[in-house]
């Protein structure tokens, strides 16, 4: 099992991105996937979430900038980024909690993507 994440780039401030995550491999279900951002010397933090029922969860920083959204029938998420500024300078990463047929819980990480939010 395995996350693709894609996406990122080279935007301008107050421009637009959309980050995708796909899983592959053997799943029974995903709980929840999540989108963190690490910047240099910063630790990772938490950008946005949502449930399998399609709750959602934003960091103070991206509300009303960020949206996230999920396809359970072909697990995958996705976080639109509109008004982004130098601040959301970062490498990107998917996390999905995996539940195995075994009901198991585990999280998967992505591989990151890097966002660059520069003039």
């Amino acid at each position: 099992v395995q996350l693709q994440a894609s996406g990122g780039g080279l935007v301008q401030p107050g421009g637009s991105l959309r980050l995708s995550c796909a899983a592959s491999g053997r799943i029974f279900s995903i709980n929840a996937w999540g989108w963190y951002r690490q910047a240099p010397g910063k630790q990772r933090e938490l950008v946005a979430a949502i449930t399998s029922g399609g709750s959602t969860n934003y960091a103070d920083s991206v509300k009303g900038r960020f949206t996230i959204s999920r396809d359970n029938g072909k697990n995958t998420v996705s976080l639109q980024m509109n008004s982004l500024e130098a601040e959301d300078t970062a490498v990107y990463y998917c996390n999905a909690k995996v539940v195995t047929q075994r009901l198991v819980e585990y999280d998967l990480w992505g591989q990151g993507t890097q966002v660059t939010v520069s003039s």
